[in-house]
């Protein structure tokens, strides 16, 4: 009998899933996997509530709810200037996993290659695994983690057809300039590429703007923008992403998404839009709030004795482990709960180039001030 097949080798269970029960299992501080520890604005859950108690508890329309798509379309438009139909330019989907899972299915065939920055997400090495393509790593290395334009030309082969960006950046925290936007926009135009770009953390960047791929010159009729409200509002488990870009695209991607999830979370999509139009003054104190617990962490992580790298952006920063005496970032985590009574990730985990990830750790800042304190106290041990 067969039990698996072989789209499912080497996947195993996610790095996240395995350091969140090891937080569980013994009571540590998890700064591993990246969820808040508080829940997001009040009236966006009276909005999911009125929505439950007022009938919006049977299925969506596969593409969203209407509100939730013009809600999307305005929200690219006041912050971006973009321009999108909401009927046939925006698709709501089961968040962002789903949308760049849909769109691997839709826009690569197996023995594709698809481009990935590497660390990158692990669920884009799933997909693209799943659907037969061939990912083509380019690799962002410590300690600025820039992206090296010529790396990113090497990568185009003849059977590349697809880029998946991610900016701001998961698990580095780098924001990519507007030169390196222009580098990967030359290539994409120059080699007629789809660009998938991952965009979650939009509204979590210190100093550096975040500037969409498809705002720039040639870019709009080539690029999948991906995003979610989970970051952003701080409810990640509603599950509530979506994916904006041409009508063929979005046409394509609705094609294999209504053989996933077709619809999900109903009542929760309107509480989304509501959340969309929050005001200037929500976007602003949010950002302002996460880069205050961005400096807590990681003036606590250098104070211990790590080298840190600062983020310009998401709510992770990466440290180096060498200074303190250890050189193997998953053994280190794999013990650090023991150790001081703190998760973390390490960040092999999202390399195939293991070694540049191996001295390399992920923590997570999205938790209440007083949190971070304790897990800093607790990995004041490792001094």
């Amino acid at each position: 009998m067969r039990t698996s097949t072989a789209r499912l080798d080497g996947l195993g269970t996610t790095i996240f899933a395995q350091m969140s029960a090891l937080a569980q299992r013994t009571g540590a501080v998890n700064l591993g996997q990246g969820f808040p520890d508080t829940d997001g604005p009040h009236e966006v859950l009276e909005a999911a509530v009125h929505a439950l108690r007022s009938g919006r508890n049977q299925y969506a329309p596969g593409a969203g709810v209407p509100e939730l798509r013009r809600a999307i379309a305005a929200h690219q438009h006041r912050f971006y200037g973009m321009e999108l139909d909401p009927e046939t330019e925006v698709a709501v989907t089961t968040g962002a996993t789903e949308a760049i899972a849909a769109a691997m299915l839709a826009f690569v065939e197996a023995g594709d290659e698809v481009i990935v920055l590497e660390p990158y997400y692990d669920s884009y090495v799933a997909v693209i695994q799943m659907v037969g393509g061939v990912r083509r790593p380019v690799t962002l290395r410590a300690p600025d983690f820039r992206l090296p334009v010529d790396e990113l030309r090497a990568a185009v082969g003849p059977r590349t057809t697809t880029i998946v960006l991610n900016s701001p950046h998961n698990p580095t925290g780098a924001v990519l300039r507007a030169e390196e936007l222009e580098a990967v926009a030359q290539v994409a135009r120059e080699h007629d590429l789809v660009v998938v770009s991952d965009e979650v953390y939009e509204h979590l960047t210190f100093d550096v703007p975040h500037v969409p791929i498809a705002t720039l010159p040639g870019m709009a009729e080539r690029t999948l923008t991906v995003s979610s409200g989970g970051k952003t509002f701080s409810f990640t488990g509603w599950k509530v992403g979506w994916a904006c870009g041409p009508a063929p695209l979005i046409e394509s991607l609705l094609k294999a998404k209504q053989f996933m999830t077709f619809t999900s979370g109903a009542p929760l999509q309107p509480a989304i839009a509501e959340a969309l139009m929050l005001g200037d003054d929500f976007f602003a104190e949010f950002s302002a709030g996460m880069r205050a617990r961005r400096d807590q962490l990681c003036t606590g992580l250098a104070e211990i004795g790590f080298d840190v790298f600062v983020p310009d952006g998401t709510y992770f920063a990466t440290t180096d482990i060498r200074p303190l005496g250890f050189d193997d970032g998953l053994e280190f985590c794999r013990s650090l709960p023991e150790r001081a009574g703190v998760v973390a990730v390490p960040h092999q985990a999202f390399y195939d180039d293991v070694e540049a990830g191996r001295p390399l750790v992920r923590w997570a800042f999205c938790k209440r001030p007083e949190v971070i304190d304790e897990a800093l106290w607790r990995l004041s041990v490792l001094s």
